[in-house]
């Protein structure tokens, strides 16, 4: 099976290639060739073309093997053995695939949206092409610009400015695992045009012989327009939490690149899971939610304004499909594990940090104390004020 995976190999020394963010192209940890994506992508591509031939001959003896177990169970069944007490996992067990390293012969398990990776044995890059050729290729990838000791730096960033953060935490916390993973992504062309309704109040106060009045207009205010949307982005992989993701946006499509597989050696790779039907509803409620933000942004001029209703139509245009850099930290305390992510192109930072809730209660009660020991003097100082006054009456 190590015809159906590729390594990207020095031509110069066959040592691995890794994609250097720093020059935006792949370089060699042994003899420091240096070699742009184009090249990369010429040199192996007849590689890669023969690595999807050999995926696609695997699944057809795969389903073949299938077959002939499927026909023997049943003349077993026939001739009266009991094959009940058999589970069949099939030809792909829980979601997962092997393949050999091309480079050390050592077993790759990976699920099956797994398109690029690294050989846990001699941790060379390895990409699976089958899984980005045809309708799973990408349209686009933004290469990664940040490095590993950039995630790193930015977590301890992270750290700083919490007041509720485990003063044990940054000694004691280890990081299990940093990887940087380019995650599928949908991009959203369209256009949402609607209309709203508010109603709008001004009040005026003013004197009345000995009363004040105060006068409240009601004014009924409609607003229409429209609004185009280019590249809404929603992450296709499961794996990942949407909420992360959407947190890293945004990202600069000016570095967007046509994609080639040169990008993918040294860092993980994901090809998509969720379909372009299952994320459009995401890519939907954030243009209806723009567009209705947009139009309620120019109702001013009031006191109040009340919200009467609102009707929005939405025009789906092109769909493309890119790779978008995110890294990956995971970091475990006290049996607890903790996920930060961050935008590989521009540092953006997400994630979650523990909460020391000793400290907290204890800065409520000093809080709470100081603001009692306040109340208390002010009270007995405006008690001693009266006193002098009678005394002095």
């Amino acid at each position: 099976m190590s015809t159906q995976v590729t390594n990207y190999q020095c031509p110069a020394c066959t040592g691995p290639l890794h994609f250097e963010t720093s020059t935006g192209r792949l370089e060699c940890a042994y003899c420091a060739s240096v070699f742009t994506t184009e090249e990369v992508e010429a040199l192996f591509a007849e590689k890669n073309e023969r690595a999807v031939e050999a995926e696609r001959v695997a699944e057809e003896k795969a389903a073949e093997a299938a077959q002939r177990e499927a026909e023997a169970a049943q003349q077993a069944a026939e001739e009266g053995w009991d094959l009940s007490s058999f589970e069949d996992w099939g030809s792909n067990p829980e979601g997962m695939r092997a393949y050999n390293c091309p480079s050390c012969g050592a077993d790759l398990i990976c699920d099956e949206s797994t398109a690029a990776t690294a050989c846990p044995y001699c941790d060379n890059p390895t990409i699976i092409p089958s899984q980005l050729h045809g309708v799973l290729k990408p349209d686009y990838v933004i290469p990664f610009k940040l490095t590993k000791e950039d995630a790193i730096a930015a977590l301890k960033e992270h750290y700083k400015g919490r007041p509720f953060l485990p003063k044990v935490f940054k000694d004691e916390n280890h990081l299990d695992e940093i990887k940087g993973v380019y995650v599928p992504f949908w991009l959203f062309d369209g256009e949402a045009y609607g209309s709203a309704s508010y109603e709008g109040l001004r009040s005026f106060t003013f004197r009345r012989g000995d009363f004040m009045v105060t006068e409240t207009s009601h004014f009924n205010v409609h607003r229409e327009g429209s609004v185009a949307f280019s590249r809404i982005p929603v992450d296709a992989s499961k794996k990942m939490d949407n909420d992360y993701m959407d947190s890293l946006e945004p990202y600069d499509y000016g570095e967007m690149q046509p994609f080639s597989t040169a990008y993918l050696p040294g860092f993980f790779a994901d090809k998509y899971d969720d379909t372009v039907e299952e994320c459009s509803e995401r890519a939907d409620t954030r243009a209806r939610t723009t567009l209705v933000e947009s139009l309620r942004s120019t109702v001013g001029g009031y006191e109040v304004v009340f919200e009467r209703g609102d009707f929005v139509n939405l025009k789906r245009g092109e769909v493309k499909y890119a790779l978008l850099p995110v890294w990956l930290l995971n970091t475990t305390w006290n049996g607890q594990r903790y996920v930060f992510t961050m935008n590989g192109q521009t540092g953006k930072f997400v994630g979650h940090l523990p909460t020391d809730k000793g400290l907290r209660r204890s800065m409520w009660l000093k809080v709470y104390g100081v603001a009692f020991v306040a109340c208390l003097g002010l009270a007995v100082g405006l008690g001693l004020l009266d006193l002098f006054a009678m005394l002095g009456g």
